[in-house]
């Protein structure tokens, strides 16, 4: 059945080409948008029509809601989907779609807004019976009654932008003498990054867990799950490696976690795809969002669970009912999401945009590489450090890993530091191997060993893959660039 007969993608990189392959195998036809940096980006290659939307900052181009929607309607595009990130959770875009006539593929902008607000978000699910962390139920106006709150729910607590994501705006308290401070300073960076100077004060977990889990519904009232996510490896709260399903998950707790996320989506009227995010400590497990948009890390849960989620998406958004009951979907097998990122992880993961001089992607059973990279691709500086997605599935969380480490050690990214070291050092730590993870996991210092022996083993499999490319003095240029790589990253 096409449900659509074009939609456009407003977005870029990977997802707007993950999208794109779900239209292709549906016969629809997709329209890209690009800023003046991504004109040869593959994103547009890849597309049936490509328009340019504007100068590189975002705010020109990703960003600017209205000349998307000016060239969704100049192509004849009767949906657009926003991909994640940039304009996937603003309800003002999700709402402009719609006024303009148009299908937003993800959930309607007034769900957006209901749950966007941290505040009202927990408000909702605390009157739903879902479990939520103690704290402020309202905004902090009043440095006195935070004082109150804290002392009852006990230190150290954490004060978080209502507005809020990725960390920004929230600040740890230890003790009632750093709460003003860090209120003030929470209220200054989110009145700054959100336009909303709103904040509110909750228990703070030391080394919580993060398992989400992966809802789907439609227009109808019917809403299943597609299990569970472990996502709590991460840095500078944004995750760098996810599994599916989580670890640690017993039959008790995942029937109460996933009925809890069945209850969030329909106390906030949810349709479409969505991801209900949990906090997990010492046996219990508290409600933090929901993430309203495709999750990076759908991939896992389409290898564990065999649906395509991207074209349950469009599906629903063309009005049609889901094409599964809860009984038909269950796990099979092992899934585990390496983020890799253009980015220097011997230095608190810093950027590194530039030029692929040299790229080999990696494949054989289960594996998966979503990317939107190439060979002599220019890494531009103004958007998300993450180039790609590698994924590998295996019948369980031992085969799994095995068959990740293989990959890893066959990718090849030349030209930019990569978070590639850092994945093979988690790969092969003995408390990720025990499944004993948690969201401060990279501060600890038994990782940094593993990253030095892979960085040494590095150097032995790039001389090899120099040595087998062609003779001459492409060989010398080539074993030139990775000995240049492997010293910026010894040093």
């Amino acid at each position: 059945m096409k449900y659509f007969d074009k939609i456009l993608i407003a977005n870029r990189g990977e997802v707007a080409i993950r999208v794109m392959r779900a239209c292709r195998e549906l016969d629809i036809d997709t329209v890209a948008i690009y800023s003046e940096p991504d004109k040869n980006a593959l994103h547009v290659k890849y597309a049936d029509e490509a328009f340019c939307v504007g100068e590189a900052h975002p705010s020109k181009s990703y960003l600017n809601k209205e000349r998307i929607c000016d060239i969704a309607r100049k192509s004849g595009a009767e949906a657009i989907h926003p991909g994640y990130g940039f304009l996937a959770e603003n309800y003002r875009f999700a709402k402009l779609v719609e006024d303009e006539g148009l299908t937003f593929i993800g959930p309607s902008w007034k769900t957006i807004e209901a749950l966007g607000s941290k505040i009202g978000s927990k408000r909702m699910m605390h009157e739903a019976g879902v479990p939520v962390l103690p704290g402020t139920p309202d905004g902090v106006t009043c440095l006195d009654e935070a004082k109150k709150v804290a002392a009852e729910i006990g230190y150290p607590v954490v004060v978080k932008a209502s507005a809020g994501g990725g960390g920004i705006g929230m600040h740890i308290v230890e003790c009632e003498e750093e709460l003003e401070e860090a209120i003030d300073m929470g209220m200054r960076i989110a009145e700054s990054a959100f336009g909303d100077p709103t904040v509110f004060v909750e228990k703070y977990l030391a080394k919580p867990r993060h398992i989400e889990i992966q809802v789907l519904a439609d227009a109808k009232g019917h809403t299943l799950h597609l299990y569970d996510r472990e996502c709590s490896i991460q840095r500078r709260h944004q995750k760098l490696l996810e599994e599916a399903p989580c670890p640690i998950m017993t039959p008790d707790l995942r029937e109460r976690m996933t009925a809890s996320a069945i209850t969030a989506a329909k106390a906030a009227n949810y349709k479409n795809a969505g991801t209900v995010e949990f906090l997990y400590a010492n046996g219990n497990y508290y409600f933090m969002e929901v993430n309203t948009r495709l999750q990076v890390e759908h991939t896992i849960t389409e290898f564990v669970t065999g649906i395509d989620i991207v074209k349950q998406q469009i599906a629903v958004a063309a009005g049609e009912e889901l094409s599964m009951d809860q009984e038909d979907v269950s796990i099979r097998g092992h899934a585990i999401e390496c983020r890799i990122n253009a980015e220097d992880p011997l230095n608190n993961f810093t950027a590194d945009p530039g030029k692929i001089v040299r790229y080999r992607s990696p494949g054989g059973p289960g594996i998966r590489v979503d990317s939107g990279i190439h060979m002599g691709y220019t890494i531009p500086p103004h958007y998300d450090s993450m180039i790609s997605k590698l994924c590998a599935w295996g019948a369980n969380r031992e085969e799994t890993i095995q068959r990740m480490r293989r990959a890893i050690y066959e990718y090849v990214i030349l030209g930019v530091k990569t978070t590639l070291p850092l994945q093979y050092a988690i790969m092969h730590n003995a408390h990720f191997i025990a499944g004993d993870t948690h969201t401060h996991f990279l501060q600890e210092e038994h990782i940094g060993a593993s990253l030095r022996r892979y960085l040494r083993e590095e150097e032995t499999r790039m001389q090899t893959l120099a040595a087998s490319l062609r003779q001459g003095k492409e060989v010398a240029a080539i074993a030139a660039v990775v000995d240049v790589y492997l010293r910026k990253n010894m040093k």
